[in-house]
């Protein structure tokens, strides 16, 4: 049940992050502050998802029956990414 809250609900937080601040409309943060914080976030999602990715890689060398969660963790983390590229 552990490997299920950190591998999936807590990535899960910045693509929600990301897309609650999408969301907002540009009269409550300001449109430049907005896209500094949907920028941040998904610069942070995405190291986090290079890290992620590396895990499993490591993982995948070694043989390790933990790799295929280390690569759903990145593809949830990589979801802010494609927005921001879709958006921009």
């Amino acid at each position: 049940m552990n490997h299920i809250i950190y591998n999936i609900l807590i990535p899960a937080i910045m693509p929600i992050l990301f897309l609650n601040i999408a969301a907002t409309p540009v009269e409550v943060l300001g449109c430049r502050n907005r896209g500094l914080i949907a920028f941040m976030i998904a610069l942070i999602s995405g190291l986090a998802s290079l890290s992620a990715a590396i895990m499993a890689i490591r993982g995948r060398m070694r043989n390790d029956l933990d790799t295929i969660r280390w690569i759903i963790t990145s593809l949830i983390l990589v979801i802010p990414v494609i927005a921001l590229i879709i958006l921009a």
